[in-house]
């Protein structure tokens, strides 16, 4: 048994010892315990050094608000985790932990330096200090934040764990499985609904766990807490321990973190380290209680100071004793109940140290019966030691003025300034927040998801009041799911409400610029720095908190945020709500980047699309590219051919007869409706109010700025449908931006939209040839010019299957494109392969696609294009209806930038030499002007296979299109290119290769 364990106190089963490691020494705990609890039990407060003067520290807290105690935590290799809560980290057989921020050792931390150079690091200094000389910068300044950066280490190993996700859909969903959240689940429970009561911690129960004293409805806490959960599993009520609501979205739907084997020694085989669930529920109950308030005075960061209700916590849920002779210093009457049950626990209370003139006299009389002195009126100055307090100054008050102090030995010193509701999960709804005077605190007001809050989280103290709310508010949301219940009542004995008054920083002795009173442990945020950052002219206190870096620690400002408001507020002369709260953002408690990413890792990371003709393309040999999230063929090499011999082969074979390309990865979008046919005039640059049915034409779209986004082949096949094509890549993005437009600018518009794009399998058809190979396959219609011209549509039978049959061309040669249902794919293709064969059909890839339609001088937007990019840069003025009354991004194309001509525009370019230009390569006018020369553009395609004869290019120049004829040059390592500029045709400008 350790020293500071007490036999037969506590949650925890100290039958069952556990062995675990601390900075390599082993300690022992017992089943149940945290890192943080069992080092406690051994007298071990030092686990930490504070991030920026690397102070020592020590668990504060017992919970997830935890800002000192962080550790890093190691199950084998890969298996390592930093920022670990001590807290929070249950310890099991093996354990490897090791604290943060040191070197070489904890208790010689050489990075402990900055404390003694404290004047150096005060508010804002990397604002101040990091502007002169500029010269220092990439040398100095930045090496030196980037090494300081960061708590904890970076893993540098693969981790081995898998991560699981899961959707959940439920009527009620309790967040916080405390009094008031059991109280609202036995009020829910056997109404037919369905619901989740969820909880962070192992066990439910929340404060009953640290305050066992109480009977409710004549039963002892912890038996009241037993039959109640099992009462609450035999009504269906699903109940999630270890399962954390990390934020909460719009349409209720709340994010949650279970973990399922951070406790286990033995870890079973296949199961996920963490699940991700995603919780959409009818209607939420939040009770997450409230968390404690530490006190603003010099040295209350030194290890063995922690928050009163979190020193019962390990004395009464642990059986730990934190101390054998601690100290009280608070301005709440809950602290007061702490200090009794660690002398009824054996501790020495050498003081209660209160800062109001005046507490209830059953609570002076209790501590009287105790022997334990009361310091009213008194306040704490300073504390003493050096990796643990040792000694607390305590000091009368006379309003602000304080009084000659006195010093008196502790091992620990126990603090509270009050409770805070937490309002985290709340605030991510959007909800209002209102001020209470009398409690000082922001408190929970209306909220525009389907949402309730209960209990101490809207400012209820008191187990009573607790569950009695807790019961109030599921009735108030069963009546919202159209459900009654009856009313249930509550009656407890030995009840600890308490009431309390909230200090700013406690009134000191010492001068403002020497007091270390800190209000953000682990940013080392103390007082004077919020009041600096004040006098410097930080008004708003989202300017403060970033000025500072108050509360924008891992705890999202849970220690932190309402002390450095009040103290913010106090600077300014102003009230705390004028000054206002900053904003809590999710995740409410840091999380895995495996427990986000779920089963999206390695192969998974992002997956892997497949076309039906995808495994015919592998068989023959072909070599593959990612596309998006698609895999295409790139080319299909034969015996002793590279990409570029193989690439030749196919351009010149789809030229001289046909070549069969899988185009299933287009994207494809219905559109559909009275209204579809403005829609897609609106969306586009092109008129196509007056395409006739059975006709396409080529989209362009632009964003508001008026630059190129996506293009495409849109067809109409019918009055009041569009059959719209994108690139590979766009397809999700356009039909994003599509819904975007349909439901907030033109929500009047009679249109859906459908992706079709994995309805389709698409194979395309080129050559001179194609006409000859499709139509026998093509069922009662002809393929000739005069009944099917190029750019025409049209539903018909091909090879048995229904197919939507296009006339289009992206290679200027004729050509098809059959749409089939995509089951249908692989055999309609190998059809058209066995019937190719008296033609040499020959399959070509994106590389050949790529080589055929430059040669025709048609954009891969993204490729061509880089997002500045104009219809009038890119030479397809033509595409910009001249009559339209308005489409998106006419605006933009208005602006005079985008109408200079000197900007930069698509040109073709041909070497002088013959060579190949390299794609991305920067291109200037004079090749005789100094480094740095002014760049004048870059080459976006380059090609020297083809069938052109000769290596092409594509060029963004600046003023191109005036320049035709002229020799611009590209500078490489080992020679400077000259390169005449063309146009963007560089075969058939005529397009008689296209007729039939």
């Amino acid at each position: 048994m350790s020293k500071f364990r007490l036999r037969g106190k506590g949650r925890v089963d100290a039958s069952q010892p556990v062995v675990f490691t601390f900075d390599g020494k082993p300690y022992t705990g017992v089943k149940g315990d945290t890192v943080a609890s069992a080092l406690l039990s051994h007298g071990v407060h030092l686990m930490g050094r504070s991030f920026k003067y690397h102070r020592p520290r020590g668990a504060i807290a017992a919970g997830s608000e935890e800002p000192n105690a962080l550790i890093g935590t190691r199950r084998g290799p890969g298996r390592f985790e930093p920022n670990t809560r001590a807290t929070v980290q249950e310890i099991w057989n093996g354990l490897d932990a090791s604290s943060q921020n040191k070197f070489p050792s904890l208790k010689f931390d050489v990075g402990a330096v900055n404390d003694a150079a404290y004047m150096l690091f005060s508010a804002g200094f990397y604002y101040k200090t990091f502007m002169w000389p500029r010269s220092f910068w990439d040398k100095v300044y930045e090496p030196f934040i980037r090494a300081a950066a960061g708590l904890g280490v970076s893993p540098t190993e693969e981790d081995p764990d898998t991560y699981a996700s899961r959707n959940l859909h439920c009527d009620l969903l309790i967040v916080g499985a405390g009094p008031t959240g059991i109280a609202a689940a036995r009020e829910a429970a056997g109404k037919g609904l369905s619901v989740v009561l969820v909880d962070e911690n192992p066990e439910m129960g929340g404060t009953l766990l640290s305050e066992p004293q109480a009977h409710i409805n004549g039963k002892a806490a912890w038996d009241w807490l037993a039959d109640e959960l099992a009462a609450l599993k035999e009504a269906g009520v699903k109940l999630m321990t270890r399962t954390t609501a990390i934020g909460y979205y719009h349409q209720n739907l709340i994010g949650m973190v279970e973990k399922l084997t951070d406790h286990l020694a033995e870890l079973p085989a296949d199961t996920p380290r963490e699940r991700m669930w995603r919780v959409r529920a009818k209607q939420v109950l939040l009770a997450q209680g409230a968390l404690e308030k530490p006190l603003v005075f010099h040295g209350n960061d030194r290890p063995g100071v922690m928050l009163a209700g979190s020193a019962q916590t390990y004395l009464n849920r642990y059986g730990v004793k934190v101390g054998d002779s601690p100290m009280v210093i608070t301005s709440h009457d809950s602290a007061w109940y702490a200090a009794f049950d660690l002398h009824d626990a054996g501790a020495r209370v050498q003081a209660i140290v209160d800062t109001r003139a005046s507490v209830r006299e059953n609570l002076q009389a209790e501590a009287r019966n105790r022997g334990i002195p009361v310091k009213l009126n008194h306040t704490v100055t300073a504390t003493g030691g050096r990796l643990r307090v040792n000694n607390v100054r305590i000091n009368p008050m006379d309003g602000s003025r304080v009084g000659h102090g006195q010093w008196i030995k502790c091992d620990c010193l126990l603090m509270s300034g009050g409770w805070t509701p937490s309002l985290h999960l709340f605030s991510h709804t959007k909800g209002k927040l209102t001020w209470d005077d009398d409690m000082t605190t922001f408190l929970p007001d209306q909220t525009p998801e389907d949402c309730v809050i209960a209990g101490a989280s809207r400012g209820l103290w008191g187990l009573e009041a607790a569950l009695e709310d807790g019961s109030a508010k599921a009735r108030e949301v069963l009546a919202a799911l159209g459900t009654e219940a009856e009313i249930s009542e509550y009656t407890v004995a030995n009840d600890r409400p308490g009431t309390g008054v909230t200090m700013r920083e406690l009134p000191t002795d010492r001068s403002a610029g020497k007091a270390k009173a800190f209000v953000d442990y682990q940013n080392d945020v103390t007082a004077k720095d919020l009041r600096l950052a004040v006098r410097e002219g930080m008004r708003s206190i989202e300017h403060v908190k970033r000025y500072t870096t108050n509360g924008m620690a891992t705890d999202q400002g849970k220690m932190s945020n309402i002390n450095g408001l009040n103290i913010a507020a106090d600077a300014l002369g102003k009230r705390q709500p004028e000054v206002g709260l900053t904003t809590f953002r999710p995740p409410y408690t840091p999380t895995t980047f495996g427990a986000f990413a779920g089963y999206h890792r390695g192969d998974h990371f992002e997956v892997t699309r497949k076309t039906q003709i995808d495994s015919w393309a592998e068989a023959r040999g072909a070599v593959f590219e990612p596309v998006g999230q698609w895999r295409r063929a790139r080319y299909f090499p034969q015996a002793g051919e590279d990409m570029d011999a193989a690439v030749t082969r196919e351009c010149a074979a789809t030229r001289k007869s046909v070549g069969i390309f899988d185009a299933s990865t287009l994207g494809k979008i219905e559109v559909v409706g009275p209204d579809a046919a403005e829609f897609v005039n609106r969306m586009y640059t092109n008129p196509f109010l007056k395409l006739a049915p059975g006709k396409c034409r080529y989209g362009l779209l632009l964003g508001d700025d008026g630059f190129i986004r996506d293009d495409g082949v849109i067809a109409r096949v019918g009055e009041d449908r569009f059959h719209v094509t994108t690139t590979t890549g766009g397809a999700a993005r356009v039909l994003t931006m599509m819904e975007d437009y349909l439901q907030t600018e033109w929500p009047d518009l009679n249109v859906w939209l459908t992706s079709t794009t994995e309805q389709y399998s698409t194979i395309a058809l080129n050559g001179p040839n194609a006409a000859k190979l499709l139509q026998p396959f093509v069922k009662d219609f002809a393929l000739t010019e005069e009944n099917f011209p190029h750019m025409s549509c049209v539903d018909v039978e091909v090879a048995g299957y229904p197919a939507r049959l296009w006339r289009v061309s992206f290679t200027g040669e004729i050509g098809f494109e059959i749409n089939v249902a995509a089951p249908h794919g692989r055999d309609l293709w190998e059809k058209l392969w066995e019937a190719g064969q008296p033609y040499d059909i020959t399959p070509y890839g994106t590389e050949t696609m790529h080589v055929l339609r430059a040669e025709k001088g048609y954009i891969i937007v993204g490729q061509d294009t880089d997002g500045t990019v104009t219809p009038h840069d890119a030479g397809m003025s033509w595409a910009v209806g001249k009559k339209k009354a308005d489409f998106v991004g006419m605006r933009g194309l208005a602006r005079p930038d985008l109408t200079d001509p000197n900007r930069k525009q698509l040109v073709g370019l041909i070497s002088e030499d013959k060579s190949k230009l390299e794609e991305g390569a920067q291109i200037v006018f004079d090749p005789k002007q100094p480094i740095p020369m002014t760049m004048r553009g870059h080459v976006t395609s380059s090609y020297d296979q083809g069938t052109t004869g000769q290596p092409i290019a594509l060029a963004l120049v600046e003023g191109g299109h005036a320049k035709m004829g002229e020799t611009v040059y590209i500078p490489m390592e080992d020679r400077t290119i000259a390169a005449k500029i063309t146009g963007t045709v560089f075969l058939d400008p005529e397009n008689t290769r296209l007729k039939i």
